[in-house]
């Protein structure tokens, strides 16, 4: 076996599973986006034949007022939540990683731990502190006086945002540490020997240093942000403010599964995809554009 043929055959098992797993299925759904599904009788029993349909499929989905409303309502959910998660993460990381820090490693731990927990069960177990009657949260504000419905229209998107937040905080501050924890030890001690505090060695040294992990839980955030799923249809099942079409994700649920629309599904997540796929190139060329032009001053 030549060298050259060596890497090929490692990758081979990996390549396959990625092809049939990744590339298939995105294919079959930029075609089926293309497609539509005419059923002749009542119920299709007198045949289902596929038509091309163009940009139809596309035209009516970002004409469709529902999916429309459920981008918008990410986009501010992602400004929102994504900043003050972010920040969070970036704040418990520089905290644990500061020369003052005690027990660093439990606190890590506890911080990741709800990571480990899933979307699913994690939403089951907050709905209990959202719901009226049960949670002992609305009960003690509702004794002082202070009447609130976590999972009224008005206040169950950031019901889903502390959720997520809590969730993925932990997840993004060991990547921050993690890139932290590759600054040499050689730069702190010349800050030091220079009179630098802590505030400066933050500001000049550290969160400079650490701009490549905080573009990438940027980016995995956006991304996330527009597959927002588990969450949101879990707590339809106990909140009126949550339709089936809420986020753009359950939109494209709705159509496959509910409303037997295969053709506006696949646009829809066609769509999903590459908003996500933009946002994220946007993001990443704000935070090159930033680097050269610190460079530059």
């Amino acid at each position: 076996m030549s060298k050259s043929k060596a890497p090929w055959i490692l990758m081979g098992p990996f390549l396959i599973l990625f092809v049939f797993t990744m590339v298939v299925p995105i294919i079959i759904a930029i075609v089926q986006s293309f497609m539509t599904v005419e059923r002749k009788g009542l119920l299709g029993e007198e045949g289902v034949t596929s038509q091309f349909a163009g940009l139809d499929n596309y035209i009516a989905a970002l004409t469709n007022p529902n999916f429309t409303a459920s981008i918008g309502r990410m986009l501010l959910f992602g400004v929102v939540q994504v900043t003050v998660m972010i920040a969070a993460a970036t704040i418990l990381a520089l905290l644990l990683e500061s020369a003052a820090a005690k027990w660093p490693g439990l606190f890590r731990s506890a911080y990741f731990l709800p990571y480990g927990i899933p979307g699913v069960i994690a939403t089951i177990l907050w709905s209990f502190l959202y719901v009226p009657g049960l949670s002992p949260i609305v009960d003690v504000l509702g004794m002082i006086g202070i009447e609130v419905d976590f999972l009224s229209p008005g206040n169950v998107l950031w019901a889903i945002a502390n959720i997520v937040t809590w969730t993925y905080t932990g997840y993004n501050m060991l990547i921050i540490i993690a890139q932290l924890k590759s600054i040499p030890g050689e730069l702190y001690e010349a800050a030091k020997i220079d009179g630098a505090g802590p505030w400066r060695i933050v500001t000049s040294i550290q969160l400079p240093l650490i701009r490549p992990a905080l573009m990438l839980t940027i980016i995995f955030s956006i991304i996330g942000t527009l597959q927002l799923f588990a969450e949101p249809r879990i707590l339809k099942l106990v909140s009126t403010g949550i339709t089936s079409e809420y986020t753009p994700n359950m939109s494209a649920y709705a159509y496959a599964f509910q409303y037997n629309d295969i053709g506006m599904a696949a646009a829809e997540a066609v769509i999903i995809a590459v908003a996500a796929f933009v946002l994220s190139a946007i993001a990443l060329g704000l935070s090159n554009r930033g680097k050269k032009g610190g460079r530059t001053r």
